[in-house]
């Protein structure tokens, strides 16, 4: 079964909260009624595919945090079953006028686990140290670049100021990686330090960490602060979450149907079929908000700084076949730039489809006219060369392949290079690639702001996610008014715009939309999907055979 969440509109489910085992299992009904009511104790154990090698959610962008930020972690905000926002730790805020100042009252009894109390002046250090250039953070400190400072009012109230209005600002706060940190942490310990032990106020406290093999949480005795839209109060039923890395998806998908372990994040696709089949497993595909996987292209150097390189590689490529081959009928091609259940989604704002014909015009056009003895395409005696960086995994993404292959039939060397991961990060950062790839969730449409706007190059200060190295001054123009309005209309007209600009840029290709594959054994009763991230949430989940 494959779920949507959208922002604004009412969820494919009846329910406040979507049940993560939409196609069996525990939860609010069905299954979990029949389970009883719920048991405490056991342990979790859960299996993901990759390791951020930090666990700071303020100083990384792994989607990780998408999990591990509603295991550890609290948040100001909630959105509810409709995509607004709602109460969590802010149990209330107003609004000024000119959208510039935000003031929260905050919930009170609330402490970190390491006994520090949440308060305004929490809040207030939190905010400080996601746009501290010493976190370098790739994401939580982009996503309040507006922020200005705060004014403690009182132990519950705090004042936000903005530099300009900013639409995203409540849903952005909902997220994962904008989570509370204790702030005596995040002012004794280092950023190495806080990678290595956060510390959050979350229903789990984080035990042990051993890197690319495991990650433990323990239930945190009197947590009592869940979002009044999970429907239960009070301490988790798992005396525990242990969580470990395995990068081979058949390995991964194995453990899972021995039930070595209970849950597993990213299923491969290739064996969503099995786990439809198995009895003993719930499977859900959920369609997430924001930006495709996709390939972008560095526009600030050659080959791909010429728009006729960018469109000639794009009308190389075969995107449906690429998507039926990998996907297993899983994954739903992509359209255009913005993931098909993200607001102001403009389905008019298509990608040109694959033209082998017009690949090759262009590239005669551009003087790219020989061709050496492999058959790739020369001009002046060079090859037309195209440096593809790959993040090293145990089983590596059999897009990348499809890509070189297809490409090759147009004249492109693509070179793909699997690196570590922490080389591929410096590599992302430092621009020193042509082609790159992924996917990038957020619960706002602003994703194409985090992805193209000038402000989001990268720099020596800044883990910007504009991977394209893009720079066009009317799309920032138009994403930038985005951000500040909150008219339904004027929204659409930008957003529209600003789609439509993307088609005529060629930053990239995007391949297929977004969505999570999860199976979750159905001895574990109570999993609900997070309305942020398409994620499971443990808080008040069981075990019971």
């Amino acid at each position: 079964m494959r779920l949507s969440l959208r922002l604004h509109a009412v969820f494919t489910a009846s329910a406040a909260l979507l049940l993560l085992s939409a196609c069996g299992g525990g939860g609010a009904g069905g299954a979990a009624a029949a389970a009883g009511p719920p048991v405490s104790g056991g342990i979790l154990n859960l299996s993901m595919s990759q390791d951020p090698l930090c666990l700071d959610p303020h100083a990384i962008s792994s989607d990780v945090e998408q999990i591990f930020g509603r295991i550890q972690f609290d948040n100001l905000i909630y959105l509810d079953s409709k995509g607004n926002p709602s109460p969590w730790l802010a149990t209330s805020w107003q609004i000024s006028p000119d959208g510039k100042t935000y003031t929260f009252r905050l919930r009170k009894g609330v402490t970190f686990s390491d006994g520090v109390a949440f308060n305004a002046d929490a809040v207030k250090v939190n905010f400080q140290q996601m746009l501290n250039p010493a976190t370098r953070s790739p994401l939580a400190g982009p996503y309040i670049a507006p922020y200005q400072y705060s004014k403690v009012i009182d132990d519950d109230t705090l004042e936000v100021h903005l530099s300009r209005p900013y639409s995203p600002f409540l849903n952005v706060l909902a997220q994962g990686w904008l989570g509370m940190e204790s702030p005596k942490a995040i002012q004794q310990d280092t950023p190495a330090q806080l990678c290595e032990k956060p510390i959050g106020s979350g229903p789990f406290v984080l035990t042990n960490y051993t890197k690319n093999q495991s990650v433990t949480f323990t239930k945190r005795q009197g947590y009592d602060w869940a979002p009044s839209t999970f429907n239960h109060s009070g301490a988790a039923y798992l005396a525990g979450i242990n969580v470990s890395w395995v990068g081979q998806d058949s390995v991964r998908y194995n453990s899972l149907a021995s039930g070595q372990y209970q849950a597993t994040g990213y299923v491969p696709a290739q064996n969503a079929a099995a786990v439809k089949a198995n009895p003993n497993l719930s499977f859900s595909n959920i369609d997430r908000i924001g930006w495709p996987f996709a390939l972008d292209y560095n526009t600030s150097r050659a080959p791909f700084n010429d728009i006729d390189l960018r469109r000639a590689f794009t009308a190389s490529l075969n995107v449906p076949a690429i998507v039926q081959t990998i996907g297993f009928g899983q994954r739903q091609q992509a359209t255009g730039f913005l993931d098909r259940t993200t607001q102001y989604y403009d389905p008019t704002a298509k990608m040109p489809g694959f033209d082998r014909a017009l690949a090759n015009r262009l590239l005669d056009q551009a003087g790219w006219t020989g061709r050496d003895a492999a058959g790739y395409r020369t001009k002046d005696g060079k090859e037309l060369l195209v440096e593809f960086p790959v993040t090293q995994t145990a089983t590596i993404s059999p897009v990348y392949d499809l890509v070189q292959a297809q490409a090759k039939q147009a004249g492109f060397h693509v070179d793909v290079k699997p690196l570590p991961l922490a080389q591929m990060t410096t590599v992302r950062y430092g621009g020193d690639y042509d082609l790159s790839s992924g996917v990038w969730h957020t619960n706002t449409p602003d994703v194409l702001y985090i992805k193209y706007a000038t402000f989001s190059i990268p720099t020596p200060n800044r883990l910007g996610q504009n991977a394209a190295h893009l720079s066009d001054p009317q799309l920032d123009t138009w994403l930038e008014q985005a951000r500040e309005t909150t008219d339904p209309a004027t929204l659409k007209k930008l957003y529209g715009q600003a789609q439509h600009r993307l088609i005529d840029l060629a930053p990239g290709v995007p391949i297929y939309d977004n969505s999570v594959l999860w199976a979750v054994s159905k001895s574990v009763h109570g999993v609900i999907t997070d309305t942020s991230h398409g994620t499971p949430v443990f808080t008040y989940a069981w075990i019971k055979e």
